[in-house]
């Protein structure tokens, strides 16, 4: 069986999303596990990393830092898929690159994932979780909710969406499952909002070969418009896997045991990042790993921290996802009571780069609402003037009528 190791370096090379425990110098033989899933979906989910990060790239400004979990959206959109039904279901499963898969296989391969993939390497603290909010005045198909609880170890939560605190709790689960890196993925709860689909993604640790911060030092780096700006570059020499092509350099940085890296990318020649990404595709990502071979090289990595949110509608739109945000969207396995469509999917994300190690992680969000708003109380206060009438109905007599000018 194909293991989840070319999953999870796409995911590294894309989303630097790579990283691990903090390693113990007294432990030096981490023990590790294969995670196992079908292999066509193993090969499909890196097909889908690729083509995610190229469509996000078309949708972004291009001086803007990218930085998103494709793992993370693959399993948020797996949760929906299984509340979809028709050409919506169809266009979801499409876009994951998933076509002619059963819904039964690909729960089993998400279960798998869930289960397994926080437990790859010992020394990797590596945490999934995903959870359902739903307005407590909302009918949810029972199906729908047991399978996100089997197949995802999804927390399902009905909650009084009217309640300024049900932000603030989910608020809460987001930052508890990515150790307070994601803070906030919601501003507010709207009036037709039903439902919240969320996953975390978490990683922490130490570089095999961790940099000397005493080596550290300002150095120059250059902006793609010709400028530069001072930042602190981190230094090491060391045996470690690269390539030169034509097109670019690549380097392999290991965690722990080497079963997750970080691999870098840096374009060479008239080539752009723009076009290397537009360019490098599952098929690339397969001969680098082949091209991939261990030297001595000298390393020169910035120090930094980002933050960084993004709204993925139009890139999903982009990538063929479009029925779900429409009133046309067919979410019947959410609730055969209302029509439902897809409101937002957003991805906030944390990444964390220094001597000794990564810490990453991200959440993505995706929100569900009525296709109209329901009835909201229309306010009558009379506080000014007013006039008032006493009638009999059947026979529409007026019995009194006056007005208040003074109560």
């Amino acid at each position: 069986m194909k293991t989840l190791k070319t999953m999870a370096l796409a995911g590294a090379v894309l989303a630097g999303m790579g990283s691990c425990r903090e390693g113990s110098t007294q432990d030096p033989t981490p023990i590790t596990r294969s995670v196992q899933v079908s292999p066509r979906v193993a090969a499909r989910t890196t097909d889908f990393a690729f083509d995610f990060f190229q469509s996000l790239q078309a949708t972004q400004p291009a001086d803007k830092n990218l930085f998103v979990s494709p793992l993370s959206l693959h399993i948020a959109l797996g949760m929906l898929l299984n509340g979809a039904a028709g050409e919506t279901a169809q266009q979801i499963q499409n876009a994951l690159k998933l076509e002619g898969l059963t819904q039964a296989e690909l729960n089993e391969a998400y279960q798998t994932l869930m289960k397994d993939l926080p437990q790859a390497d010992s020394k990797v603290d590596l945490g999934l979780a995903n959870s359902v909010w739903y307005r407590n005045s909302f009918q949810v198909e029972t199906d729908f909710l047991n399978v996100l609880r089997q197949s995802f170890g999804a927390e399902v939560s009905a909650q009084d969406f009217g309640n300024p605190a049900t932000v603030n709790k989910i608020n809460q689960w987001a930052s508890d499952h990515t150790n307070g890196k994601v803070k906030k993925v919601l501003e507010r709860v709207e009036p037709n909002q039903v439902m919240f689909l969320l996953n975390a993604l978490y990683f922490k640790g130490d570089w095999a070969k961790k940099f000397n911060a005493a080596s550290t030092q300002d150095a120059p780096f250059h902006l793609g418009n010709g400028s530069q700006k001072t930042v602190k570059m981190m230094k090491q020499e060391g045996r470690f896997s690269a390539a030169t092509t034509e097109g670019y350099k690549a380097l392999q940085l290991p965690y722990s045991s080497g079963q997750f890296n970080l691999t870098l990318l840096m374009p060479q020649g008239n080539a752009t990042i723009q076009s290397l990404v537009d360019q490098f595709g599952s098929a690339d990502w397969a001969t680098l790993q082949s091209t991939l071979r261990p030297q001595e090289v000298e390393v020169g990595l910035p120090r930094f921290t980002l933050d960084y949110e993004v709204n993925l509608n139009s890139t999903l739109e982009k990538m063929g996802i479009r029925r779900v945000f429409t009133g046309a969207a067919e979410l019947t396995g959410i609730s055969k009571n209302d029509q439902l469509l897809v409101s937002f999917v957003k991805q906030n994300t944390y990444l964390g780069v220094d001597e000794k190690g990564t810490e990453a992680a991200a959440v993505t969000t995706i929100g569900i609402e009525l296709t109209s708003a329901p009835a909201q109380a229309v306010p009558y206060i009379f506080d000014r003037p007013f006039v008032f009438i006493i009638s009999e109905k059947t026979s529409n007599t007026i019995l009194f009528a006056g007005r208040i000018m003074n109560p």
